[in-house]
């Protein structure tokens, strides 16, 4: 592999992507985070998407080493439920820099050709969730400061393993947490008698087209929202390499009024996922987020986790139903980047808390 001392930034060769650079690709991948995915991993997430292909570049060193990539993959937000302004727009995703090449400034050369290629493709804006360490960098690029998203928890448990898990949060925290969670339990029992009687629950298998009708009597009450179809749904979550999520339909007289995703832990007393939910109807979203709750204390989670933007529908719902917050640090922003000069998205896109934001649109599948 060359050298990093003896080869100048300027030597470096830029290469945009595409279905064929995913072997060489991954490679950089698995040695920036660490991991162990495929190649076929990466054709899922960049390829595979029913919105689109992602836009991806490599910086190559002069053996033709990949020594830094970068990506964004389309996601169509429907601004305000208005069918004719829907657009795709750039999730950030895989900023990688092979560790032998990092603190050269090399990022910036491939993260300002992805924006000039997705503005050239028409996207109204890029999207992402820089931490606190990046965001200043973020703001001075241009970005804008939408929104603040964080991790909430609902614990079914306050033995020792829970305490120590919310000990993470401050120390008062974990003193706290058996009267928190005894209050959680009475809001927890409030979801089932707002969900009522007269419904039931079925896995899904595969999302029917019925979904999509659904998604649009929810879009007119948000500024901005993913088409929930059942293409879109059932290659985020069904057809998604890893398999670790689980879907549950909620029906009322045979027909779907809702669902949730979850992904249960992957190891005992782990952390469970409530991935995404979906209902148009009160009663409906009661019923979602308590078979979620129940489905993931029935498959051993120790907690359910969500995460929801500051002042949402979303971050409401979850509070009301008995999930705590973390310390007040704990968060990542919620950032986008105009590309064009103007559209219904851009000025729909000033409030992240007027979003419909869940888990499922935060990121891809965490793969590897």
């Amino acid at each position: 592999m060359a050298d990093p001392d003896q080869t100048s930034n300027d030597d470096l060769e830029l290469e945009p992507c595409s279905s064929e650079s995913r072997d060489e690709q991954v490679v950089l991948f698995n040695r920036c985070f660490d991991k162990h995915v495929r190649a076929s991993d990466l054709r899922w997430r960049y390829d595979e998407s029913p919105h689109g292909q992602s836009v991806s570049v490599l910086l190559r060193a002069p053996d033709q080493q990949p020594v830094c990539g970068f990506s964004y993959s389309p996601r169509t937000f429907i601004p305000r439920g208005v069918e004719a302004d829907a657009a795709p727009c750039g999730q950030q995703g895989d900023v990688m820099t092979d560790p032998d090449w990092r603190k050269r400034g090399i990022a910036s050369r491939v993260a300002r050709w992805c924006e000039d290629e997705t503005r050239r493709q028409g996207w109204p804006m890029n999207w992402g969730y820089p931490n606190r360490r990046s965001a200043s960098v973020f703001l001075k690029l241009g970005w804008r400061n939408v929104g603040k998203i964080r991790p909430m928890t609902f614990f079914f448990r306050t033995d020792v393993v829970s305490r120590r898990e919310r000990f993470k949060e401050g120390r008062l925290a974990a003193i706290l947490l058996p009267w928190k969670a005894r209050k959680s339990a009475v809001r927890r029992a409030g979801l089932i008698r707002l969900a009522g009687a007269g419904w039931e629950q079925r896995p899904i298998d595969a999302f029917p087209p019925e979904v999509a009708e659904l998604s649009r009597a929810v879009e007119g009450r948000f500024d901005l929202m993913v088409r929930r179809d059942a293409e879109f749904l059932n290659w985020r979550y069904l057809n998604a390499p890893s398999g670790r999520q689980k879907a549950i339909g909620i029906y009322k007289d045979n027909a779907l009024a809702g669902y949730v995703v979850i992904q249960p832990p992957t190891e005992p007393d782990g952390i469970g996922w409530v991935v995404d939910l979906l209902a148009p109807e009160e009663w409906a979203v009661a019923a979602a987020l308590s078979v979620g709750l129940y489905e993931l204390e029935q498959a051993g989670a120790l907690a359910a986790r969500a995460t929801a933007v500051d002042g949402s529908w979303w971050m409401n719902c979850l509070t009301q139903s008995g999930f705590l917050a973390p310390k007040a640090e704990n968060h990542l922003f919620v950032y986008t980047y105009p590309l064009l000069d103007s559209h219904p998205v851009l000025d729909a896109a000033t409030d992240a808390s007027r979003w419909y934001l869940c888990d499922g649109d935060r990121d891809d599948d965490p793969i590897g």
